[in-house]
């Protein structure tokens, strides 16, 4: 199966206007993807740079429509008068059938001497022909290292109790929303982590479990050991965007599916995104 996930910068292109069309496009030029994460999807903005304020949920639904459409919401405020909600988050499209979701808001400690927003984290329980595995795609704070500290260690919960989840089902009813729903053992992390590869960041979400449950792996020195990781974001050259390269964006996946890590590769055409599509195959 091939995971993508791609901070798509809400559709933009390489002259700075944005057009979901064209993104789905390019996902689709990139891999045929059975489970696509995206970040920074946007509805209801015209105030940001190349936004018309087009529900870009809706539209790559509509673009996708042999995938399940999984929605996540970071930012849900009201409009300009009479005008649409402005939404902004997460998204999963997953060919395979999305047994459950689950939207975490991560934490938002007070920080007022930077920009923030909140950020979440989307889980899907995917029924996949590797079995059930969750994925999980976020977008953690870029300006405030506090809270994307406490993001971290809210992801590492998550973990620990969707292994619990996993591994003691629980009791439910035969119908409702008291229902067990299974949620997967197997876990693949994705997206625009916001830190860098040996930060403490990037160790803590990685650090072992004291009780047993499996911790994440980067998958990147899975397949690549020994070799530095493939700058992710700013390869390509546009007015006012960083000119040094360097890697923010990860797929990790839990010990128990790190040996199914077949493949792991960057997409490095110039799509208009500061950031690249990553893409992995599990097998």
């Amino acid at each position: 199966m091939n995971l993508m996930t791609w901070n798509i910068q809400r559709g933009r292109t390489p002259s700075g206007a944005c057009s979901i069309a064209r993104t789905a496009e390019a996902l689709r030029g990139v891999a045929d993807a059975d489970v696509i994460c995206l970040q920074e999807v946007s509805s209801g903005y015209t105030d940001m740079d190349g936004c018309d304020g087009a529900d870009q949920f809706a539209l790559l639904a509509l673009a996708f429509p042999g995938h399940v459409p999984v929605v996540g919401l970071g930012c849900d405020t009201a409009g300009e008068g009479d005008g649409p909600r402005r939404r902004f988050g997460n998204m999963i499209l997953s060919r395979y059938p999305v047994l459950q979701v689950l939207r975490h808001a991560l934490p938002w400690p007070f920080d007022p001497a930077v920009m923030s927003m909140q950020r979440i984290a989307l889980e899907a329980t995917l029924d996949t022909p590797l079995g059930l595995i969750r994925v999980t795609t976020t977008h953690l704070e870029y300006f405030s290292r506090p809270q994307r500290n406490a993001q971290v260690q809210r992801l590492r919960d998550l973990q620990r109790e969707a292994v619990a989840h996993a591994s003691h089902p629980r009791a439910g009813a035969p119908a409702g929303p008291f229902a067990a729903v299974p949620r997967a053992r197997a876990a693949v992390l994705a997206g625009d982590c916001n830190f860098l590869p040996g930060s403490w960041e990037y160790h803590c979400l990685q650090a072992p479990f004291d009780d047993g449950t499996p911790s994440y792996a980067d998958a990147w020195p899975l397949r690549h050991p020994g070799r530095a990781h493939a700058p992710t974001v700013c390869l390509h050259d546009h007015p006012g965007r960083p000119a040094d390269p360097f890697t923010c964006d990860f797929m990790f996946v839990s010990a128990d599916l790190a040996p199914r890590v077949d493949a792991l590769e960057l997409a490095s055409d110039d799509f208009g995104p500061d950031h690249q599509p990553l893409l992995m195959r599990l097998a």
